[in-house]
């Protein structure tokens, strides 16, 4: 045997060996551990005390070379390492948990909770047509519905408190994953008896008039990609939290908004709106379905995931 297979079998004698050596069930508790953020929640879901926890924790410690947990407040807080942990980890218990007798994800029979969020104003869109889709290919699977982030949505997506997002804002961390699901055209709506804006707009003119907005201090603002610049925010004289109540404050002012031509057409006749064109060159936005990575190797995260990315369900 050359020198260098004798050193590549050596290597791997030592790393099984070494993988001998560590209690594969302390990952369980690091995953419950990671979730809960606290000792205590996570003995109560794992069915241990807590000083079995805690020993369990010191354990990892030493495993990975790493304090893995810090006291925050009346709980934990995860070191960056394991924050870094945590995604591989979830994906290799799913993994295994996915190859054990009756653990497969069954559509008809499953009674489990999916949790989304369908982003204002998608949800008008596409909340219905989702219920409805799921209650017919799984008719025992619940999904809790909101319409609306917080700064806290990321971490709800890490700990899988939250299952997916669907929105126009793609999360930037490389954790986050994202597929395109449709394009929504951009169009400019203004009050049918509005003096200035006639058929077509100017971008000079466009920054002239005074604009109702989605405040821009909102997680993931409908707007705010349009106002980065300093001379767009001083043109937003209304800041609203939904697009329906700037469609309302439009059709009976002279300000004007930027919206979905979707939205604009729904309320147009009603509200007395017209529609102009934006003098932009690219006048779309993009819709994209939203997850962490740490839930792809579940397999009914992968089924919800099929669903929602159905062509037919966008139309």
């Amino acid at each position: 045997m050359s020198e260098y297979n004798s050193g590549t079998v050596l290597e791997k004698e030592s790393s099984d060996i070494h993988l001998r050596s560590v209690d594969l069930n302390l990952l369980t508790v690091f995953d419950a551990v990671m979730q809960m953020q606290n000792i205590t929640r996570a003995a109560n879901s794992l069915g241990m005390s807590q000083p079995a926890v805690s020993n369990a924790v010191a354990r990892l410690k030493i495993m990975f070379n790493d304090e893995l947990f810090v006291r925050f407040g009346r709980g934990i807080q995860p070191t960056m390492r394991a924050r870094q942990l945590f995604g591989p980890v979830r994906q290799a218990l799913q993994l295994v948990q996915n190859e054990l007798p009756g653990a497969g994800f069954d559509a008809l029979s499953s009674e489990r909770t999916f949790v989304l969020s369908i982003c204002s104003p998608l949800d008008i869109r596409l909340t219905a047509k989702i219920i409805n889709n799921v209650k017919r290919m799984a008719p025992n699977v619940r999904l809790q519905t909101k319409s609306y982030l917080n700064n806290n949505i990321e971490h709800q997506l890490r700990y899988q408190e939250m299952d997916f997002v669907i929105g126009y804002t793609r999360f930037e961390h490389p954790e986050y994953q994202d597929i395109a699901l449709f394009e929504d055209e951009l169009i400019l709506v203004a009050a049918q008896s509005h003096p200035r804006v006639l058929n077509s707009i100017t971008q000079e003119q466009l920054l002239a008039e005074q604009h109702a907005a989605i405040s821009l201090e909102r997680f993931c603002s409908f707007s705010k990609p349009y106002y980065r610049e300093e001379i767009a925010q001083r043109s937003i004289m209304q800041q609203c939290t939904d697009l329906f109540s700037i469609l309302n404050i439009v059709s009976m002012t002279e300000m004007v908004a930027i919206t979905p031509r979707w939205l604009a057409q729904q309320h147009a006749e009603a509200l007395h709106l017209k529609l102009i064109p934006l003098p932009w060159k690219k006048k779309s936005v993009t819709c994209y379905l939203s997850w962490h990575e740490s839930a792809e190797r579940d397999k009914g995260h992968q089924w919800m995931k099929s669903v929602l990315s159905q062509s037919e369900l966008l139309r």
